[in-house]
């Protein structure tokens, strides 16, 4: 089998550490029992040869032997046709778990992203809170009538659809509980748990190196 490498920044300030998308194929990996491994790229000097792994000078990506993929989404299908403990191999499991995977980036993401820089930099006027608080709400009516995202169990969808509504930071729209809840109940998880301290050790580490 070859090896499974999560490519990540050698260093991150202390505001994106415990959310740089890397985490998403590191829980991927503890949740599946995949063996893998991380390695790094400049964060201050995204050169040519990151340009060459991920065209965009973001992380993560991916690499399984020869092969190599980047986007955090493409990574997680990637790992889970590998593991049905993210994905069910069944005609109607896979096809929710891929729709509410694409769903997580294409219908949260899509908004929470912008939303969230847009509070950061102080934007006096966050015109995407309207529209972020939506999606919010449908996705509060889904979470009410059931625990997981597809086939009844946890999925790589829910793997993704945590770590989105993470950032979207829910409690800023007012009471969401059956949201919230959700949003628990998948980052208690072990591995999740194991991937985020993992995360901000490595950045830790870092801070020594540089100092």
């Amino acid at each position: 089998m070859s090896e499974l490498i999560v490519w990540t920044y050698d260093w991150v300030p202390q505001g994106p550490r415990g959310f740089v998308r890397d985490l998403r194929l590191r829980w991927a990996c503890e949740e599946a029992g995949l063996s893998y491994s991380v390695r790094t790229v400049p964060f201050t000097d995204r050169g040519a040869d990151h340009l060459a792994h991920q065209p965009f000078g973001q992380v993560p990506f991916l690499s399984d032997g020869e092969l190599e993929i980047f986007e955090s989404g493409a990574g997680l299908l990637h790992l889970a046709r590998k593991s049905e403990k993210l994905m069910p191999r069944d005609p109607v499991g896979e096809a929710q778990t891929l729709q509410w995977t694409v769903a997580a980036l294409n219908s949260i993401e899509m908004v929470s992203v912008p939303w969230w820089f847009l509070e950061v930099t102080g934007a006096a006027d966050n015109h995407l809170s309207g529209w972020l608080a939506s999606r919010l709400d449908h996705m509060e009516n889904v979470l009410k009538e059931r625990e997981w995202l597809a086939a009844d169990r946890f999925t790589v969808a829910d793997l993704l659809m945590a770590d989105v509504l993470r950032v979207a930071r829910v409690r800023s729209f007012g009471d969401r509980t059956a949201t919230e809840a959700y949003v628990r109940r998948v980052t208690e998880r072990p591995s999740f748990k194991k991937a985020h301290a993992d995360q901000m050790a490595h950045f830790a580490t870092a801070d020594q190196l540089r100092s």
